[in-house]
């Protein structure tokens, strides 16, 4: 059983220790989630296991444009891939209906571009170079119509 919160002060350390699992290198710096937390309280989820332990996290904020809204990153640890962890973070995330239109980007070799299509998220647009040379990211978008 998943359980889907809204992640507090208390769960920070471990948010670092998904996004590391996830990210290596190329992950957001500790800091950075705590004032996430601060910025945008209602889009930085977490999932959580029966034993309480942090399986996944999800990162939205609000975009310059009124009623947009951009996932800034989904992680789930590479042991729980598959279960639904990230299916349930996106659903939760969708189901607060406070953008008219959510965009994210992926990498096209990422499994999660199944998932996000699945959900109803449309291709827009590609940029080779998105995180600098070699790392392309697809632009999806999902319009709440």
């Amino acid at each position: 059983m998943l359980t889907i919160r809204p992640l507090q002060k208390a769960d920070m350390a471990a948010v670092f220790r998904v996004e590391q699992a996830c990210f290596g290198d190329h992950c957001f710096p500790d800091f950075f989630f705590r004032q996430a937390l601060d910025a945008w309280p209602l889009g930085l989820l977490g999932a959580f296991d029966d034993a309480g332990f942090l399986l996944g996290y999800c990162l939205c904020s609000s975009a310059e444009e009124a009623g947009y809204g951009w996932i800034m990153s989904l992680a789930v640890i590479p042991e729980a891939r598959g279960r639904g962890a990230g299916k349930a973070l996106m659903q939760n995330l969708l189901n607060q209906q406070r953008y008219s239109s959510l965009k994210l980007t992926v990498a096209p070799d990422n499994p999660a571009l199944a998932l996000y299509l699945g959900l109803g998220f449309i291709h827009t647009g590609e940029e080779s170079d998105y995180f600098g040379p070699g790392e392309p990211r697809l632009l999806l978008c999902l319009d709440a119509d």
